[in-house]
């Protein structure tokens, strides 16, 4: 009885330690699965604040899309072209030119060619203001605005901006139209969600997803680029449709793709169409603000030879006689580094802040003039788009160089004479580039005659123009050498 009691005993002492081992063992099992195969992620962290826009995943992009396509147009333009049939129209014709066609076939009248274009747009009053691209509505002679419960309407065009790609056009509702909501494109934050909503190769409205991938992109398309970047697919015809946030807020106006870059897509942000509306609504046409000055980017030879701690701020490279900054003692060589207390990072920068500018409005500017810090109070004119163009263009010709005069500012910083004249940039790409021209370099030679003065230089630089060639002299330090550059 004893043996079998100690047996019972040690059968069941055995039973229980197999069991401890098992439950020990998953339990290991189960740590280093949670470890290193699905991390438990403490709930505060696992769920963000619906508050927080940045990182707010939505539940489902339907409801959203549901609630803001309404407000989401389809916009088809006709152009009229004149040419012959069977002759290449619309593009005028004969491959031959009119002048063969006329010879040979006599007085044929010529047929009218229509062009058509589709894009989108959105509405932004309940009584048919919408906006959409420029590019979308230029030179159309019938606009065409398709709503969203399939009704048309002819649309006019009420204003449009070509340097940010901006137009308002209008249609005559039969009753209310729902409206979107604009939102605020500073606040957008990269990796926030959005979605587009367009009409991408004529089919009715479709919605893409993606996010935001980066801000204030510059990618060649006017003097205000400022581009939100997108990989929510952006086709053509999406052209003018909103970029919404996931607040159903409009936060830009879909405007250009990168060929090259699958799904890469820009969109205008919706702030800098804001700030034009009322201009395109009383005007057709954006007035901005002009303060008669030629603006150059600080390299870091330029910081150092000026004893510029830094490449922020704008270098003042011309000043326009009679013009806002000569009125208010600005001098070529200073260094603009605020606008109204708004820092100037670069002359990009600069553009964009003196753009949203009132004409007649006092501003506050500082700056840096041979390391002191100096300050004005500027009062802001009309930007005339001609006077402007030429301001930009500041000496560059069709070689790809842009120069100056050599001011005694100028001399006294570099350590060079006044002769000749100063290269202030070279276009990338440009025949001077090809031929290793360099901003600093000093031009005093063109074609072997001596030039001393800006005017001197564009005088024989359109001489040369004539000729097969050009020859340059350039000073470079203390060196001398002369670059030859074609002009066919």
């Amino acid at each position: 009885m004893k043996n079998s009691n100690r047996k019972t005993f040690f059968m069941f002492l055995m039973a229980f330690l197999v069991a401890f081992f098992i439950v020990s063992l998953v339990g290991v099992l189960r740590s280093s699965f949670t470890t290193t195969g699905a991390p438990e992620i403490p709930a505060a962290q696992a769920v963000p604040s619906s508050s927080d826009s940045a990182f707010k995943t939505p539940l489902s992009f339907s409801d959203l899309a549901e609630r803001v396509k309404p407000a989401v147009v389809n916009i088809s333009t006709s152009k009229t072209y004149k040419g012959r049939g069977g002759f290449g129209a619309p593009f005028g014709g004969s491959p031959f030119g009119d002048d063969f066609f006329d010879r040979f076939f006599g007085d044929m009248p010529r047929k009218e060619f229509k062009q058509r274009s589709l894009g989108s747009g959105f509405i932004i009053s309940n009584d048919g203001y919408i906006f959409t691209n420029s590019h979308v509505v230029e030179q159309a002679d019938k606009i065409l605005v398709k709503t969203s419960d399939g009704k048309e309407y002819e649309a006019k065009v009420i204003g449009t901006d070509v340097n940010t790609d901006i137009a308002l056009i209008k249609i005559k509702p039969d009753n209310s139209l729902p409206v979107a909501e604009i939102g605020d494109s500073d606040k957008v934050k990269v990796g926030e969600w959005v979605i587009a909503i367009g009409n991408p190769f004529g089919l009715d409205a479709t919605v893409t997803a993606g996010i935001v991938s980066a801000k204030g992109r510059v990618i060649g398309a006017g003097p205000y680029d400022n581009f939100i970047q997108t990989d929510a697919s952006i086709n053509p015809g999406n052209s003018g449709g909103p970029l919404f946030g996931m607040d159903a807020k409009v936060i830009g106006i879909n405007t250009a793709i990168v060929a090259q870059g699958q799904g890469i897509g820009f969109a205008i942000p919706i702030n800098m169409a804001k700030v034009i509306l009322a201009d395109l609504k009383t005007k057709g046409k954006v007035t901005r603000g002009w303060l008669g000055i030629s603006v150059q980017d600080i390299s870091d030879d330029i910081a150092k030879n000026l004893n510029h701690k830094s490449k922020n701020g704008a270098l003042v490279s011309d000043v326009f006689k009679g013009d806002p900054a000569d009125n208010a003692g600005i001098k070529v060589g200073d260094i603009i580094t605020e606008i109204n207390g708004k820092a100037v990072k670069d002359t990009h920068d600069l553009l964009l802040t003196i753009a949203t500018l009132h004409v007649g409005q006092k501003i506050s500017l500082k700056g840096l003039r041979d390391g002191r810090e100096i300050s004005f109070q500027v009062t802001v004119a009309e930007r005339k788009e001609s006077v402007a163009a030429a301001a930009q263009k500041s000496g560059k010709g069709r070689f790809g160089i842009a120069a100056q005069d050599i001011t005694p500012e100028i001399a006294r910083q570099l350590g060079i004479s006044r002769e000749g004249v100063i290269v202030t940039d070279v276009e990338s790409g440009s025949p001077a580039d090809e031929v290793g021209i360099q901003p600093q370099d000093v031009i005093v030679q063109v074609n072997r005659v001596k030039v001393s003065s800006l005017k001197d230089f564009n005088r024989e630089i359109a001489k040369a123009t004539e000729k097969k060639s050009v020859t340059l002299l350039i000073k470079r330090g203390r060196s001398s050498f002369f670059v030859a550059i074609r002009t066919e």
